[in-house]
């Protein structure tokens, strides 16, 4: 009786130890026995099917997808063969699910339960996120050492070019100086394009504090509506309760001024063109430090919206690219330049666009240890101003 109790006791503590496994797991996780009926699910999955997990224990998984669903067909696989499957961008957009729903999905049997299966989402919000990240993080490596070699490989070059096209003009007659002047203007245009991209093979650590994000948007404001956006509405939307960022304050300035020029820009001369920043907290997301091995959680949305025509479908995801750009006179180093900052600093940025409505979010870390309190913010209402 003794031995029973024992036992009993120790399913029930290796119970507890695998039911706080599975709800630390940040992806929505459910249990789906033989008759189809939903066994269990943890935290993420309530969020994500919106119902309690009592709740979703009373149906059948097919109650919560759309009719047809991929995903019934590969249960009904996994029992068969007794063999896991992934199946990816398999899409689940349904009015009780919501709109772009759309998921990776690795279903699994159980072996001690046989009929029943596991069934893991991840949504592709979250592995787009990742892929553009490490897709930002390579460009931005591949700048720095481009940016390396014309450091060292053509500015010499161009200054003895620039020199000597000094020496012909001082010789030649006034019809042919024209020609040795554009020589002197288009080197020093290159020599600028090098000094630019030269930032790029920076590879110093940040130096880094916790900074009032609303204080940084403030002063990109002021500057942006004292010069190229002095004609273009700017509101704002801040969450006044948002901590701290950890940062490096002059390199924020440099991040949001290059992204709201960008946004008056595009808005250019409209009539009703604004330009809307906005903050917000936005737990869930955990990446990689670049250099280190830390992982960390990136709570600090902040975006930068504008009304304008938006980015090309096609150029999206190519945006962050250096020599990419919409411009005429533009080398494409702007926000090649924005990606490596956030990198830098661990974070995300990433662009989504649709007609009249373009955003830049913009994901970060928050400052440890440091509350609403130690940081405070100017607007205190939480509204858009």
């Amino acid at each position: 009786m003794t031995s029973k109790s024992s036992s009993g006791a120790g399913d029930t503590a290796a119970n507890s130890v695998a039911m706080a496994v599975l709800n630390a797991i940040q992806n929505p996780v459910v249990m789906v026995d033989e008759a189809g009926l939903i066994a269990f699910a943890n935290w993420e999955a309530e969020a994500f099917f919106g119902a309690s997990a009592s709740h979703l224990s009373r149906y059948k998984i097919s109650t919560f997808i759309p009719f047809g669903s991929p995903l019934l067909a590969l249960i009904d696989q996994v029992r068969e063969r007794r063999a896991p499957v992934n199946e990816y961008r398999v899409d689940l957009s349904s009015p009780r699910l919501g709109q772009d729903k759309l998921v990776d999905i690795y279903v699994a049997p159980i072996s001690s339960d046989p009929g029943s299966v596991v069934v893991v989402f991840q949504e592709r919000s979250m592995a787009d996120k990742i892929d553009r990240q490490l897709t930002h993080r390579a460009a931005a490596r591949s700048v720095t050492g481009l940016a390396s070699m014309l450091a060292h490989e053509i500015k010499n070059p161009l200054s003895g070019i620039r020199g000597a096209a000094q020496l012909l003009e001082q010789s030649v007659e006034d019809d042919d100086r024209a020609l040795t002047r554009l020589i002197c203007d288009e080197t020093d245009r290159i020599v600028s394009l090098v000094d630019r991209m030269e930032v790029f093979s920076d590879e110093r650590p940040v130096d880094r504090v916790p900074v009032n994000i609303h204080s940084v948007l403030d002063h990109v404001k002021a500057v942006a509506k004292a010069g190229f956006a002095r004609n273009i509405k700017i509101s704002e939307n801040y969450d006044p309760s948002l901590p701290a960022v950890f940062a490096n304050r002059d390199q924020l300035v440099q991040v949001f001024l290059n992204l709201v020029k960008n946004a008056a820009e595009a808005v250019g001369d409209r009539q009703d063109g604004e330009i809307m920043l906005t903050t917000a907290y936005r737990p869930g997301i955990r990446l990689s430090v670049a250099g280190t091995r830390e992982k960390i959680s990136l709570p600090l949305e902040f975006c930068v919206i504008d009304n304008g025509p938006g980015v090309p479908a096609d150029l999206v995801p190519h945006l962050f690219d250096p020599f990419i750009t919409t411009k005429t006179n533009g080398t494409g180093l702007g926000l090649a330049l924005v990606a490596k900052i956030i990198g830098d600093h661990g974070g995300i940025v990433e662009c989504d666009s649709q007609n009249h409505r373009t955003t830049f979010r913009v994901l970060m870390p928050a400052s440890k240890g440091i509350t609403s309190e130690d940081a405070p913010l100017p607007n205190s209402t939480g509204t858009t101003r």
